[in-house]
């Protein structure tokens, strides 16, 4: 398994924009396939946005147009832009890298979105 930690969550108006990080313990993004779930009070967790090793991106289509997913291969970081946020975006933000059928996970960064 891989460690992987967010950061970038936060307190934001609706219409507003955040950034979210995730940075892996070691260099995985040339064999992972990477991607951002997230999980709100009462609900499952949900994927957002995926890339694959390749660099090919999909999307949940809640967030399509809004939100982008990205890496840094010479950081070790994936990104989330998250703009134009709902209130109903606002949940917890998990990070995954998956080899195989080995998940690893972050430990979640809140993102509220409140006015």
């Amino acid at each position: 398994q891989v460690q992987l930690v967010e950061s970038g969550g936060g307190l934001v108006q609706p219409g507003g924009s955040l950034r979210l990080s995730c940075a892996a313990s070691r260099s995985i993004f040339s064999r992972y396939a990477l991607g951002w779930y997230r999980q709100a009070p009462g609900k499952q967790r949900e994927l957002v946005a995926a890339i694959t090793p390749g660099g090919s991106t999909n999307y949940a289509d809640s967030v399509k147009g809004r939100f982008t997913i990205s890496r840094s291969n010479v950081k070790n970081i994936l990104y989330l832009q998250m703009n134009s946020l709902k209130v109903e975006d606002t949940a917890v933000y998990y990070c995954n890298a998956r080899l195989e059928v080995v998940d690893s996970w972050g430990q979640g960064t809140q993102v509220t979105v409140s006015s």
